[in-house]
């Protein structure tokens, strides 16, 4: 499978260098902090002797800290897994490929198991009756897309079980697709706002197409390679930007559609 171009910075530059990102790590060897020692090995120069003295600290703090933490705790695994990297590699920074392979990897599994459950995996927010009244954690739960379009999104969440079988199935087969003369490929929206969205796609001529993500989740469609006009709505804020897709693309939205 070629690469997946990841269309933000956000995305694509965690691991910038520390001038760029304007960090300063001069008293980097008095620091006990873990994240700030680990930000140190990902930006510094592979020469810098100061890595002889922290990657080994940093190791022991992660040990320690996985020692001591209480079962629930969600950072533990997250320990673990740059500990192994620590293990092969001078820093758990992740290249641009070894990205783009996770996120493959992730995709293949949610969609096989999309396909042996014989439905979607992902939840969404029906619209909420003009009528009805809601408070708290409700109100914003409900409002998360905009009356026009909230019947629209959950007509477009909701398919039939051989639609969604067919659909599934030809997603799987553009992950695994290795044929660069392939006229079509997949876009996966990953959408990190608190709201319903709905990715509109315009090509040329009558080409279109309409992606329903749920908040806080991602969706993915098998698309005609061209030009598209990608827009879309969120949590109030206007989307657009101009695409060509000849590649598998991922295009990341957060909480601004400046993003």
């Amino acid at each position: 499978m070629r690469k997946f171009i990841l269309i933000f910075s956000t995305v694509l530059f965690t691991g910038l260098s520390a001038q760029k990102k304007g960090k300063d790590y001069s008293d980097i060897l008095k620091s006990k902090n873990i994240y700030e020692i680990n930000a140190f090995l990902r930006d510094a120069h592979p020469d810098d002797p100061r890595r002889s003295v922290l990657k080994p600290r940093v190791m022991e703090m992660m040990k320690e800290y996985i020692k001591n933490a209480h079962p629930a705790d969600q950072k533990v695994k997250q320990m673990q897994e740059w500990l192994a990297m620590l293990k092969r590699r001078p820093s758990t920074k992740i290249t641009f490929d070894e990205m783009n392979a996770i996120i493959r990897q992730k995709q293949i599994a949610k969609y096989k198991a999309e396909l042996a459950a014989k439905q979607p995996t992902v939840a969404y927010t029906p619209s909420n009756p003009s009528n009805a009244i809601v408070t708290g954690a409700e109100a914003a739960s409900t409002a998360a897309i905009p009356d026009a379009e909230a019947e629209e999104f959950n007509m477009l969440m909701t398919v039939s079980p051989v639609e969604h079988k067919n659909k599934t199935v030809k997603i799987l087969n553009s992950l695994f697709d290795n044929d660069p003369m392939s006229k079509e490929c997949i876009v996966l929206i990953e959408n990190k706002s608190d709201c319903n969205i709905i990715m509109r796609m315009e090509g040329i001529g009558t080409i279109k197409y309409r992606l329903p993500i749920p908040a806080r989740s991602d969706n993915s469609i098998v698309v005609q390679k061209g030009d598209y006009l990608f827009t879309s709505i969120v949590c109030g804020a206007q989307y657009a930007s101009q695409k060509t897709i000849q590649k598998p693309v991922m295009v990341s939205l957060g909480t601004s559609a400046s993003k």
